[in-house]
């Protein structure tokens, strides 16, 4: 006689509504504790945060371990301790915190301070629902209350990150940090590793980032024309110019079009010419035709510097090549032309003394805007 054999299954647990508070304070805390160090320059508000941090997670663990289950009063303060964080995030947003040095200011909402106000929330809210009688028995569909465990538990990652990388907005002895990336120690700028480009003064976060993308995408797509074979046959051409040492490859078609920075259409290829040999250092992106330095992109603010090349002279049929520099009244000798007065930007494959986007030397550096100063990168420079 055959036995009935009972199919296996998998049914969700019904998860209550303490839980779903547990895991809002803990994720809280855990933020609040990667913030911790992202504040360490004001002590009061680092304390602060070592006090927050301390709340949620203790509170979370106490209420996962439902021993806050059998006492209305553990619900009950977590429910208000919570709601009391989102109150002080919402003063701290709108009027600033005058009696914490480190909040005293407005600043912006910031994802990781608005996703733990959020967090809390959360926590107060469902605290609250288990605080009141009969509260702790299951409330929530299971397919409800576990989407919402996994979800408060793994946003906090995203989280714990930005809060490390938190940016002040309020002035620390006369330098706007807010204008400032990641306060970390700089790193010199090496292709063979990750790209950073932090710890240079007025350079915002999202400057910073423009340029580190920049850089990043760049070093993915311009290999392709290491050889410069490939290179002539995707329709570039030298301007005869190897002699400084460095050879430049024009592209007119690139040159002529409207896209700019884009590593698949570079306007240009640097070779750097040694014992005979070309080797692909950088590129040397053009600004639209009619672009002029009064109204070039911003890429990465202090981090880059655009210039032109209205001193040389070229032959005047295709392919065109650099044959001297302008007379004194900036004219070239017939029958060689003027190149255009394209603005222009270099992006360095390799480690540069002056940084990624450092000019060339010399005649090769070209001409920048007037009383600004030649950008040398020393901070992400190669070392000596």
């Amino acid at each position: 006689m055959a036995t009935a054999v009972e199919p296996l299954g998998f049914s969700l647990p019904r998860v209550r509504p303490l839980v779903v508070a547990a895991v809002a304070s803990l994720s809280a805390g855990a933020v609040h504790a990667a913030a911790i160090g992202a504040h360490a320059e004001h002590r009061q508000a680092a304390l602060l945060f070592t006090a927050v941090a301390a709340f949620q997670l203790a509170w979370g663990a106490l209420a996962l371990a439902e021993a806050a289950e059998r006492r209305r009063a553990a619900a009950l303060a977590g429910a208000l301790g919570n709601a009391a964080l989102v109150a002080g995030w919402a003063l701290a947003k709108t009027k600033g915190i005058s009696w914490v040095n480190g909040l005293e200011e407005v600043e912006p909402v910031q994802f990781a301070d608005a996703l733990c106000a959020g967090l809390a929330a959360v926590a107060a809210v469902g605290a609250l629902f288990a605080a009141r009688k009969g509260g702790g028995s299951p409330k929530l569909p299971p397919s409800l209350g576990s989407g919402l465990v996994v979800v408060l538990a793994v946003v906090s990652l995203p989280g714990m990150v930005q809060a490390g990388r938190h940016v002040h907005s309020h002035d620390h002895g006369g330098v706007d940090v807010s204008t400032v990336a990641a306060v970390v120690p700089p790193h010199p700028y090496d292709p063979t590793k990750p790209i950073d480009l932090s710890g240079v003064p007025g350079v915002t976060p999202q400057q910073q980032a423009r340029a580190e993308n920049l850089i990043a995408v760049t070093l993915l797509r311009l290999p392709k024309w290491s050889d410069p074979a490939t290179a002539e046959a995707d329709g570039f051409h030298s301007i005869g110019d190897g002699i400084t040492g460095y050879e430049h490859f024009l592209n007119p078609a690139f040159i002529a079009d409207d896209d700019e920075l884009d590593p698949d259409k570079p306007e240009s290829l640097v070779y750097r010419v040694q014992n005979g040999q070309r080797t692909l250092e950088a590129a040397m992106y053009m600004a639209k035709p009619g672009t002029t330095l009064a109204d070039v992109p911003d890429i990465g603010g202090k981090l880059t510097q655009w210039h032109i090349h209205d001193n040389l002279c070229f032959t005047a049929t295709p392919p065109q090549r650099v044959v001297g520099l302008t007379a004194p009244d900036g004219t070239c000798r017939p029958p060689f032309v003027k190149g255009p007065s394209i603005p222009m930007i270099h992006v360095w494959i390799v480690s540069k003394p002056c940084g990624p986007f450092a000019a060339l030397e010399g005649i090769g550096g070209g001409q920048i805007n007037p009383g600004e100063e030649r950008l040398c990168d020393h901070v992400h420079g190669a070392p000596a």
